[in-house]
């Protein structure tokens, strides 16, 4: 049975530059705006990886203008993470750090075991494969919480 949608989300891994943009960017296409849906890195020392531009956009999700960020870049603009409904940590690090900052607050942190595609393939077909594993498994968490999505695809 899946869940209701909470009022926001706040997705995170490690650089805010692969995995948590496409968590942020599609569920945003799966399920509208009716949900405020963020993302951050424990560092926001990259920007975003150009792999996961193009394996999003094969689906129509648009990441290119997406602007890494961390955590204490994300409070210092203004979102302060106990607003945040749910915390879902895409990496152990950001799981780690998720559950440090929030230890005082009243939200739940999960955490959904996404492969790090960075660095993975040889050639360029290989590594787009890897990043479309890693969207995919993206796309099952979605739908096993949530379900199906609500917006056209």
């Amino acid at each position: 049975m899946t869940e209701e949608l909470p009022q926001s989300v706040l997705f995170c891994c490690d650089h805010n530059s692969a995995r948590s943009p496409m968590a942020e960017g599609i569920m945003k296409k799966f399920y509208g705006t009716g949900t405020y849906v963020q993302s951050a890195g424990v560092m926001g020392d990259m920007d975003i990886d150009g792999f996961s531009i193009a394996v999003c956009q094969e689906m129509d999700v648009e990441l290119a203008r997406h602007r890494t960020r961390s955590f204490d870049e994300m409070e210092e603009w203004g979102d302060d993470l106990s607003s945040f409904d749910l915390v879902v940590a895409l990496s152990p690090a950001s799981q780690r750090k998720a559950l440090e900052l929030t230890r005082v607050f009243h939200l739940d942190v999960v955490y959904w075991p996404i492969m790090d595609p960075t660095g993975l393939g040889e050639t360029r077909e290989a590594k787009l494969n890897a990043y479309r594993q890693s969207r995919d498994q993206i796309i099952q968490h979605l739908k096993s919480r949530w379900g199906e999505p609500r917006t056209e695809t």
